[in-house]
């Protein structure tokens, strides 16, 4: 983002500021292709805020663009059904929803910016400047150009931006933080405590007899949800995947030997030389220094400190010719003998002397060793090539209504048949499926089908295409209580253990607030006191849990409670509390500052845009943003 939105994108003001500059421009037309960014189309708007309209292309641009970053970071393809629960389609219209609220509002107020400030903004925005830190024009346009962008376009769409982040920071810049909630961040973070405790263990819930028919049933009716059976699916899929169809042995020698001898970098490690720089101010001082050198008169160490070189930038490295990033130094240094120094070159960065101390030379693997690697490359994409072909000769097959085991056998392809298995990848045994090609889609979308359904096969990451067909399902459905009944009777079990440690803890918490001791109690049940100090809100600490923890904090101290802990339960009583002084303007004091103006002006401005969307009105085309996106609800 350009200098002044860099300073924003900090917080959530500036995120969903961040619009279609580079995020969505750059980024998304890199992903998406420019012809879906800003091309005309169809004059319905999605949205309106007031008289601000929001574009079908807007929403379809900015729709993908969060879809792709999601697939990014899941490391997985999403559904349409996958993506709508994330909630991404009200993300991207929310985003748009809030963009055109400060547009509107801004042309409300009659705010504008000016040609000058657009062009110092784009001036200082370091993607358009050369190695010197200065606007270079040819750069700029070829970044636009990359994008598919008019410089009318650009300008329009920065023009908008700016305005925005003005607006924003207007109404949420510059919010003072209460010293109260300075103060009471300050002692909920710094606060520590001590408290002495006991460890109910089942054992402390005594003998637990058999439950009594009524007592079993009851349970069961009360958790039928933990012994109900999940759906289960039969499916047979048909795998076309580039590495079943790829054939390296079709793979002749010439063609191996062509790769081998076009690509050779590939097949071993290019030379290597290790380089001295000293950096001059002209070319006079440097051929005078090397004039030194050569006659012996000066060592190139002694120049080098004379220059007041240091070791450190002295030495360049150890580099490949690829790996110096100045092509003159590359070209001379690979140019010169070992130990000789260099006539002066004129860098990028000055006129420089170099010296070569040592060489590695260029390595390269045989043919031999390297041909299976190549073969099997060369057969990986000749299949790949072949896919589509393949898919379609397929999917006619299908249209004749053939059964993919039939066009498996017919075209030497995978089958997989799976009895039975659940949404979760699971068989009716509780072992995982193996075998199933990108199986969280797969399996999302075999779920979504039916027996008989005509399913569109699936694109595969590996560039493949999975066809499936559903051959029986097994519904969800309660397991009855004598099939379960030695896990409802477990749970039964571990339900009274719990309900008696709670009454046992419950018990004791009442004793120790009239005023008997814990070492007493802990005497009585044969158990041992132990104590905790200098614990934390939200940390864990020994036999205490997290949770344990905060009960502690949540109790006054002297006073007692208990909190479950896995099967077991402790009781506690609160020892101490303490918390250092709070030093208003010191540094613990400035950081909780800081990051509470920046809550505070998002709810500021949240408040602000609410308020604008009330006065404008918002109206959205349920039906033009289904279309949009892609979608069906």
């Amino acid at each position: 983002m350009l200098q002044n939105m860099r300073n924003a994108s900090q917080h959530w003001l500036g995120k969903i500021l961040m619009t279609v500059v580079f995020t969505l421009l750059i980024a998304g037309v890199a992903i998406f292709g420019v012809e879906e960014f800003f091309r005309g189309g169809s004059s319905t708007a999605v949205a309106t805020v007031g008289k601000t309209q929001i574009s079908a292309e807007a929403v379809r641009s900015a729709y993908q663009n969060q879809l792709q970053r999601y697939q990014t970071q899941l490391r997985r393809n999403l559904t349409p059904d996958q993506a709508r629960a994330l909630g991404l389609d009200r993300q991207v219209l929310s985003q748009l929803v809030t963009e055109a609220s400060l547009d509107q509002k801004t042309r409300d107020l009659g705010l504008a910016v000016s040609d000058a400030a657009v062009l110092r903004a784009i001036h200082d925005e370091k993607s358009f400047q050369n190695a010197e830190g200065k606007f270079e024009p040819q750069l700029f346009y070829q970044t636009l150009q990359r994008a598919g962008l008019g410089e009318a376009t650009f300008v329009r769409e920065q023009r908008a931006v700016i305005a925005r982040l003005q607006l924003a920071e207007a109404v949420a810049s510059e919010i003072t933080v209460p010293l109260a909630l300075r103060e009471a961040v300050h002692r909920y973070a710094t606060e520590r405590r001590s408290a002495a405790y006991l460890m109910l263990t089942p054992a402390s819930a005594g003998e637990i007899p058999a439950p009594s028919e009524e007592d079993l049933q009851a349970y069961y009716d009360g958790n039928k949800g933990s012994y109900r059976a999940s759906e289960y699916r039969g499916i047979n899929l048909l795998v076309l995947s580039p590495e079943a169809l790829a054939k390296p042995d079709a793979v002749s020698e010439d063609a191996v030997r062509k790769v081998y001898d076009g690509q050779k970098d590939r097949f071993g490690s290019p030379e290597r030389r290790t380089i001295q720089q000293i950096v001059f101010p002209d070319e006079a001082a440097a051929e005078a220094a090397r004039k030194q050198v050569e006659a012996g008169e000066k060592p190139f160490e002694a120049v080098a400190v004379e220059r007041g070189t240091s070791d450190k930038d002295l030495a360049l490295g150890t580099l490949t010719k690829a790996e110096l990033f100045d092509p003159a130094v590359a070209e001379a240094a690979f140019a010169l003998a070992q130990g000789a120094v260099s006539q002066p070159v004129k860098g990028r960065f000055g006129t420089v002397l170099l010296r070569v101390t040592g060489i590695e030379p260029e390595t390269l693997k045989p043919l031999a060793e390297v041909a299976p690697e190549i073969r099997r490359t060369l057969a990986l994409q000749r299949a790949r090539d072949g896919v589509d072909g393949l898919h379609d000769a397929i999917e006619d097959q299908r249209a004749g209504a053939k059964p993919l085991a039939e066009i498996a056998r017919e075209r030497d392809l995978a089958l997989v048949s799976v009895p039975a298995i659940d949404a979760s990848g699971k068989d009716p045994q509780g072992k995982a499926v193996e075998g199933i090609p990108d199986q969280d889609a797969t399996l999302a979308a075999a779920f979504r089908s039916d027996i008989g359904g005509d399913s569109e096969p699936l694109r595969t990451k590996a560039g493949g295409y999975v066809w499936y067909d559903i051959t029986r399902i097994d519904a969800a459905h309660d397991k009855p209580l004598a099939e379960v009944r030695d896990a409802v009777v477990a749970g039964w079990k571990s339900a009274e253990i719990a309900r008696r440690l709670a009454a046992k803890g419950r018990e004791m918490s009442e004793r120790l607030d009239k005023g008997e001791s814990l070492e007493t109690l802990a005497q009585e049940a044969g158990l041992g006191v132990q104590s905790a100090d200098d614990l934390a809100r939200n940390q864990p600490k020994g036999d205490l849990t997290a949770d344990i923890v905060n009960r502690i904090f949540a109790t006054a101290v002297d006073r007692a409670g208990s909190a479950a802990a896995g099967e077991s339960r402790a009781v506690f009583k609160v020892t101490g509390a303490t918390m250092p002084a709070f030093v208003a303007g010191s540094q613990s004091d400035k950081t909780i500052e800081s990051n509470f103006r920046t809550a505070l002006a998002d709810d500021v401005l949240g408040e602000f845009i609410a308020e604008v969307q009330k006065s404008a009105g918002v109206s959205v085309n349920q039906t033009a943003f289904r279309r949009a996106i892609g979608g069906e609800y």
